[in-house]
C-alpha cells in the first residue's frame, strides 16, 4: 500500500462499478442531453455489450393490432409484429419476457415499461440466456422505456412509427389530450382504449392518482370530428383545473358545466362520468352526467349495472348532481363506456345493445387476465361483431381494484 493511502475498512461500503452498473450507467449519464435519433445506436451498443444482437425495438400502432419496428440506425428492422399470437405481442400485453430458441441461440422479447405502461418491447437474440442475463435487460429494457417516454415528447420519430393510416386533426388532438392507456400498481389497475384509433374526434378519458384516491373522467363531446375534438378538451382541461384545486365531484361536474356553456353556448354539450376510487378501502364514488351506467364485474362475470342517478349532460346547466357509492371486493372489475359502443347499428337493424356487451364482457373476462388485454380484445371484438365499422366514437375504460399495499417497493431488500 502507498504511503498515506488509507486502509479500506471492512465496514465500509462498497461503492466499486460493476459491469452492469457501467452498462446501465452509460444510459443515466448520457440520456439528458441524447438527441432522439442516437438512441437506436446507443442501445445496439450496449446489447453487444452482452452479446446480443439483431437489436429490435417494437412501438404499438394506434390501432393496437400490432408491434411497428421503429427505425435506426444498427437496430434491426423488419415486419410488423401481431399483438395476437406471436411472443412479442405476449411480452408486451402480460409484461413478460418471452423466449423463443432459435437455431442460432434465443430471440428474448421484453417489455418496455414506463410505469407499468406498456411502451412497446425490445428484441434480441443471445446464444444462450440465465438468470443473469434477464436480470440485466430487463434494467435495460426499462431505461430503454424511460428514454423513449422522455423523447417523445420533443420528437414526432415515435408518433410517425406509431402511425399505420392517415390520422385527422382531431384524432390528433385527442391522443394528444390522453394519459398513458394503461397503469397499474399493486393496488389498482386501469386500461383505456379509444375507437376509431385514426378518426377519433369526441371521446376521451382522464385519470389521475394522487396519494390514495385514484381520479377517473370520461367525456363524450357531441357532434364529429373539429368541433367535438375542441368541446372535449376544453371538457377535459377544465376537469384537470377542477380536480387539481381539491374540490368535490359535484363541484368539479359544476365547474365543468360552466366552462362548456360559456365557451361553446346552450346548444352544446358533453356527457360525462367523474369517478374517485380510494384504493386503500375499495370506497367508489362517481357522478354520472348522461353516460351508461359502468358495470360490476366480480369474478370474471358482470354481476349488475353500477346504476344511479344522473344530471344533465356538461353544458347544460343541470342540478347539483348525487353522487352514487358502491364499496367494491378485492378483486372487482369496473367498465365504464360511451354510448357509441352500444347504439352502433346499419340502418333500419336494431342497436348493438348492451346485452351484447355484456355477453362478450363475460366471454373475455374468461380467456385474458390483464385490464389492458381485456380491455383491448373487447374493443375489437365489439368492432368486428358491429361489422368492423364505428360510425360514432366508441371507448372503454377499465378499472381492476386490487387491494393491498405498495409501501414494500419502498424497502430496500
Amino acid at each position: 500500500m502507498a504511503e498515506g493511502e488509507r486502509r479500506p475498512d471492512k465496514g465500509m461500503v462498497d461503492r466499486s462499478e460493476g459491469f452492469g452498473e457501467r452498462l446501465l450507467g452509460v444510459l443515466l449519464d448520457r440520456a439528458h442531453e441524447m438527441p432522439p435519433q442516437l438512441i437506436a445506436p446507443l442501445i445496439a451498443e450496449e446489447v453487444t455489450r452482452v452479446g446480443g444482437r439483431d437489436v429490435s425495438i417494437l412501438l404499438q400502432d394506434y390501432g393496437q393490432q400490432v408491434l411497428v419496428p421503429l427505425p435506426g440506425r444498427q437496430l434491426a428492422v423488419g415486419e410488423p409484429e401481431p399483438i395476437d399470437d406471436s411472443p412479442a405481442g405476449t411480452a408486451f400485453l402480460y409484461a413478460t419476457i418471452a423466449e423463443v430458441p432459435q437455431p442460432d441461440g434465443v430471440r428474448m422479447y421484453l417489455p418496455l415499461l414506463d410505469g407499468s405502461d406498456q411502451v412497446g418491447v425490445m428484441a434480441l437474440t443471445l446464444d444462450t440466456v440465465d438468470d443473469d442475463d434477464r436480470r440485466l435487460l430487463r434494467r435495460l429494457a426499462g431505461l430503454v422505456a424511460d428514454m423513449l417516454v422522455t423523447k417523445h415528447s420533443y420528437t414526432d420519430q415515435f408518433f410517425l412509427t406509431r402511425r399505420r393510416e392517415p390520422m385527422s386533426v382531431a384524432a390528433e388532438i385527442q391522443w394528444s389530450l390522453l394519459p398513458p392507456l394503461a397503469m397499474s400498481n399493486p393496488q389498482v389497475a386501469v386500461a383505456g382504449i379509444l375507437e376509431p384509433a385514426y378518426n377519433v374526434a369526441g371521446d376521451s378519458f382522464d385519470y389521475a392518482l394522487n396519494e390514495d384516491i385514484l381520479h377517473v373522467a370520461m367525456v363524450d363531446a357531441m357532434g364529429h370530428g373539429l368541433d367535438a375534438a375542441t368541446m372535449a378538451t376544453v371538457a377535459v382541461g377544465a376537469y384537470r383545473h377542477a380536480r387539481r384545486a381539491g374540490i368535490g365531484l359535484s363541484e368539479i361536474y359544476a365547474f365543468m358545466d360552466r366552462a362548456i356553456a360559456e365557451q361553446f353556448g346552450p346548444d352544446h354539450f358533453v356527457t360525462a362520468q367523474m369517478m374517485r376510487l380510494n384504493i386503500a378501502t375499495g370506497h367508489l364514488q362517481w357522478v354520472n352526467a348522461g353516460h351508461p351506467a359502468p358495470l360490476l364485474i366480480r369474478d370474471h362475470r358482470v354481476v349488475r349495472q353500477l346504476a344511479g342517478p344522473t344530471t344533465l349532460p356538461v353544458g347544460f346547466g343541470g342540478e347539483d348532481p348525487q353522487i352514487s357509492e358502491q364499496m367494491l371486493q378485492r378483486g372487482d372489475r369496473v367498465l365504464c363506456f360511451t354510448d357509441g359502443l352500444i347504439e352502433e347499428h346499419e340502418a333500419g337493424e336494431e342497436q348493438f345493445g348492451e346485452e351484447q356487451l355484456i355477453h362478450w364482457v363475460n366471454r373475455i373476462e374468461h380467456g385474458e387476465n390483464g385490464v389492458r388485454a381485456v380491455v383491448r380484445a373487447l374493443s375489437h371484438a365489439l368492432k368486428r361483431q358491429r361489422g368492423g365499422r364505428t360510425s360514432d366514437d366508441a371507448t372503454l375504460f377499465l378499472i381492476e381494484w386490487r387491494g393491498g399495499a405498495a409501501d414494500h417497493l419502498a424497502v430496500l431488500d
